[in-house]
């Protein structure tokens, strides 16, 4: 008998736990078939996407290279771009890594392309924190700045220089601002300026950080990020950065020499040309147990996918927590197609869980489950926050 082929698009949090769960459910075998895996992703290896704040601020590596995890072992690694599905002949088409275009069939198929960062106007400046490539500009560009700052003889300039607004206040948004002013002053230091001319402006659209959480998270999250150094402005949308200032909504116009936009997430643009079932903001359409919508064998997990538990109406948010759950249930619901019986029903799991990451040795951690709410700071928090990173990227 020939073997089964399962692809997964996408390499991201999901994706790699769709693999993980599937290999190992499996066993590799259905029916006495052997299952061939294939994970096609553009990187050469898995982006932390968690952690592309890293290397704006600093040097680190955040790409891990698809053979360093044991679960990889068998697979094959295709690099390129899917540009449509074929459900009926089951097949894909995609554009590998030198522009050519190739077809190549499925017998099941992981849609896992995850979300991209909003990017704003390219009239309204700045610079979006959205890949690996955007984080090396950002990075270089606030290291300029400070090597300029120098030689400036102008007070006003110099402290414009070494000012850097961060506009969109998500968990994204606090954690680049905070890890940013932290590396900006270590650089200040090391340059001999004066370190309080260094500042991180961090413009939230709300009237408080962390609307998920009661009022009494938020404000410690901000009493947190004040110690570090950064300054939060509510009630402020950055409209843009032009000529080293950036206007925002309520008039207000402010010297900067770099913004950041950090404006949150939308599913992957790349689904628009597959041919898939989606919702009009753009996530493709599944049933309760991540079934393509007219597309027999054919499963999607993660931001980008619309995932409702049925029993109440509520929908899965996008995040890597949750991309992750769904990824471990789907081994359990792709086993029991192929064996053609009752597959598990997706479940909201009942639990607010936040870790956020503050610079070293600072965090803020808020859980609550049935009415009881938890807030861990300092280090601990940030422990926490080092194993969920690890535990997205499948390091644990």
């Amino acid at each position: 008998m020939n073997d089964l082929t399962c692809i997964i698009i996408g390499g991201g949090h999901a994706g790699l736990s769709a693999l993980k769960a599937i290999k190992e459910t499996t066993r590799g075998l259905a029916n006495g078939r052997r299952i061939r895996f294939v994970l096609l992703d553009k990187q050469p290896g898995h982006v932390r996407k968690m952690l592309l704040f890293r290397p704006a601020v600093g040097e680190e590596e955040i790409m891990i290279p698809w053979m360093h995890y044991s679960f990889s072992q068998g697979v094959e690694f295709v690099q390129g771009t899917v540009t449509s599905v074929d459900s009926g002949r089951k097949q894909i088409q995609y554009k590998d890594a030198e522009g050519n275009e190739a077809w190549t069939r499925y017998d099941l198929l992981v849609v896992a392309v995850g979300s991209v960062a909003r990017r704003p106007d390219p009239d309204r400046g700045g610079i979006s924190l959205t890949d690996l490539q955007t984080a090396a500009v950002i990075r270089e560009r606030w290291r300029a700045n400070l090597r300029q700052a120098v030689g400036e003889t102008n007070p006003k300039e110099r402290k414009r220089m070494m000012t850097v607004a961060v506009a969109g206040a998500g968990i994204s948004g606090v954690e680049t601002s905070a890890e940013l002013v932290i590396e900006m002053q270590k650089e200040a230091s090391s340059l001999g300026l004066n370190l309080s001319d260094v500042s991180v402006y961090l413009l939230n659209v709300k009237e408080r950080l962390f609307p998920e959480a009661p009022e009494k998270v938020g404000y410690k999250l901000e009493r947190t990020l004040n110690k570090c150094g950064v300054t939060v402005l509510h009630n402020r949308k950055a409209i843009r950065e032009e000529a080293g200032m950036v206007t925002v909504s309520n008039g207000d116009r402010m010297p900067v020499g770099l913004c950041i936009w950090t404006i949150g997430l939308i599913p992957n643009p790349q689904l628009r040309s597959m041919g898939l079932p989606l919702t009009p903001d753009g996530q493709v359409l599944v049933d309760g147990s991540y079934r393509v919508q007219g597309a027999p064998g054919v499963y999607s997990i993660g931001d980008c996918t619309r995932i409702v538990d049925p029993r109440n109406g509520k929908a899965d948010q996008m995040t890597c927590k949750e991309g992750g759950l769904q990824g471990d249930r789907l081994g359990k619901i792709v086993l029991a197609d192929l064996e053609g019986r009752p597959a598990p029903i997706h479940k909201k799991v009942p639990l607010d869980f936040f870790c956020i990451g503050l610079g070293e040795n600072r965090g803020l951690v808020w859980g609550r489950k049935q009415g009881f709410n938890m807030i861990i700071t300092g280090k601990l928090a940030w422990k926490f926050r080092n194993i969920a990173w690890k535990a997205g990227s499948k390091l644990l």
